[in-house]
């Protein structure tokens, strides 16, 4: 399994990209970065929209993070970004954040 960089303090949003290649189209390293960190470091926390919007902790830092897809009319979504997420902003959109 490949594994990635933990999210930094200094950070407050990735954004993934889809690349096209001649086996088709694929996430490039920042997608894929986000789909492990949403799978193996973040835990989550909330659900909006249908599950489209999706609220993770960071337990190593108790920061929170929102899992879009930002370009919604692609197929599965298309990329991800993930943004931090003040604790009051994200308690309005999610309730309790706890």
């Amino acid at each position: 399994m490949e594994t990635y960089e933990e999210l930094g303090p200094h950070e407050q949003r990735l954004d993934g990209a889809w690349v096209v290649t001649p086996e088709g189209t694929i996430g490039d390293e920042v997608d894929r970065r986000i789909f492990w960190l949403v799978r193996y470091r973040l835990w989550p926390r909330g659900a909006a929209h249908g599950g489209w919007d999706q609220l993770y902790l960071d337990p190593r830092d108790g920061r929170l993070w929102e899992l879009t897809f930002p370009h919604g009319s692609l197929h599965g979504g298309g990329p991800r970004r993930l943004t931090h997420m003040p604790r009051e902003v994200a308690a309005a959109k999610y309730g309790s954040v706890e």
